[in-house]
């Protein structure tokens, strides 16, 4: 290897490691709001529900800018579009903390969501970009762990503390540890990088493809069962369990440390089984382990085990699904992939309006059972997707 190729391949690693690390932040100003949620609550004088819109609103935000936002902007430089929606993101959240009611929260979030739905596809094709095409996969892969990370210490930590100094506190501190970020965004991604956007044509191969338009809705009948639990999960565990600040805490540590196991089982569970017969594991999985958080009180000790199964199982989902889009068309693969991201938050916005619900006329109980229900119905998507094909 020669000095040259070194040092090209120590530029991509810390591009790479820039990246990742910005989706770190990115992740954790999104889904530490699961454990704001009380905290905001009793601050702002609504509901549970009402605060747990603050995730529905996100989700629906960034599904529908994502794709238009990064279609709008692909003839600009990578590097100015992800500094500028990264800003736009840890500024949205920042001004998060100094609003006065719940409707200007919202409007935060909005914004904030326009930033991600910029940063994170734009991260994965700049990884793409700078990367060799036999490294591209392992590139991209860093780029989402950043995310992954979020769930493991993000979520935890900003519950610990919105508990602990205030909701308020959770989300300034986002904003400042995205400024640092921003800097190293500006001075480490390469000037003038392109790629080539998606276009309006390739966006209406895909929706005139009635087995490509299933497997994506796959992804969001699937996310919304996961999320009709996980968004009121504290709330859960504060009524049913008696749990407080460290209780809360531990329980989403927990589920976040399943997270990265789950993505290495379900790539090597995909490499053996393939991503439909691995994704008919993880759905009877979440059917049958779901039920569960609707017979609380017991013991902690099966509770906290019952948490890492119910995510372990939930995180094999990620790779199974993006092979199983990438070998459809492999031609659309680029539109798929944008398609998959933004069907991952209208799941996330179906499942926290779902359990917003749920908690308001059937009870708290009930969010296990109405989630096992949801995770039949998205087996069911899944196998429609195969007679759909066949026919």
């Amino acid at each position: 290897m020669t000095a040259q190729s070194e040092t090209r391949d120590t530029s991509v690693r810390m591009v790479l490691l820039v990246l990742s690390g910005c989706n770190f932040i990115i992740g954790l100003g999104a889904m530490m709001i699961v454990g704001l949620l009380e905290p905001v609550s009793q601050d702002l004088g609504v509901s549970i529900t009402a605060a747990g819109s603050m995730m529905t609103v996100y989700s629906i935000a960034f599904a529908c800018l994502a794709p238009v936002l990064v279609a709008v902007t692909g003839q600009s430089g990578r590097r100015r579009i992800i500094s500028f929606g990264f800003a736009l993101f840890i500024t949205a959240t920042g001004l998060g903390a100094l609003v006065p009611d719940l409707i200007s929260l919202y409007a935060t979030r909005v914004f904030a969501a326009a930033g991600a739905g910029l940063v994170t596809p734009v991260s994965l094709a700049v990884a793409a970009a700078i990367s060799p095409p036999e490294q591209r996969g392992k590139a991209m892969a860093s780029v989402f762990l950043g995310l992954t990370l979020a769930q493991v210490f993000g979520v935890p930590a900003g519950s610990w503390i919105a508990y602990t100094y205030g909701w308020r506190a959770a989300m300034v501190l986002v904003f400042v540890l995205g400024l640092p970020c921003l800097w190293l965004l500006w001075t480490h991604i390469p000037a003038g990088l392109r790629f080539d956007p998606v276009t309006l044509r390739d966006l209406g191969g895909v929706l005139r493809d009635p087995v490509a338009l299933v497997m994506v809705g796959f992804t969001a009948v699937f996310l919304g069962a996961i999320y009709v639990l996980y968004t009121y999960l504290p709330t859960l565990l504060s009524q049913a369990m008696q749990f407080g600040r460290d209780g809360i805490s531990l329980a989403l540590l927990i589920f976040g440390a399943a997270a990265p196991l789950g993505n290495q089982l379900g790539g090597w569970m995909t490499d053996r089984l393939g991503p439909v017969r691995t994704l008919i594991w993880v759905c009877v999985a979440q059917i049958l382990i779901m039920p569960a958080f609707s017979v609380l009180p017991m013991p902690a000790v099966l509770l906290m085990a019952a948490i890492f199964f119910w995510s372990l199982s939930g995180w094999v989902f990620s790779a199974p699904q993006q092979v199983r889009l990438v070998t459809h068309d492999a031609k659309l693969a680029p539109v798929l992939m944008s398609l998959n991201a933004a069907a991952i938050y209208v799941g996330i916005a179906i499942g926290s309006a779902a359990g917003g619900a749920v908690l308001q006329h059937m009870g708290i109980d009930a969010l296990g059972v109405t989630a096992a229900v949801v995770s039949l119905a998205s087996l069911g998507v899944l196998l429609l997707a195969g007679v759909i094909a066949r026919r």
